[in-house]
């Protein structure tokens, strides 16, 4: 199985700002009280901002949004980008 063959590789981090995640992300991550990242996280981050595709198996509950939305977020940062809003459809 290649998901689980990706992750036997994976270094064992044990907190945000060791995923490769910027400053200002690592501390408003900090500001909201989150100091250690969760197992899918810890190994999804740092693919993800690697450029990496990935795909993620862990239970409801677990941070899988945060582990590509931050990575995510701080890419869009770094470019000087801003999403556009767009209204949703009805």
């Amino acid at each position: 199985m290649v998901f689980r063959h990706a992750l036997k590789g994976a270094i064992e981090l044990t907190d945000f700002s060791a995923l490769g995640l910027s400053a200002q992300i690592v501390s408003r991550i900090g500001s909201e009280g989150y100091e250690t990242p969760t197992p899918i996280q810890e190994k999804a981050i740092p693919l993800v901002l690697a450029g990496r595709d990935v795909m993620g198996l862990a239970q409801t509950g677990t941070g899988k949004t945060a582990a590509f939305g931050l990575p995510l977020i701080d890419m869009l940062l770094q470019n000087g980008k801003n999403p556009i809003p767009r209204p949703s459809r009805r």
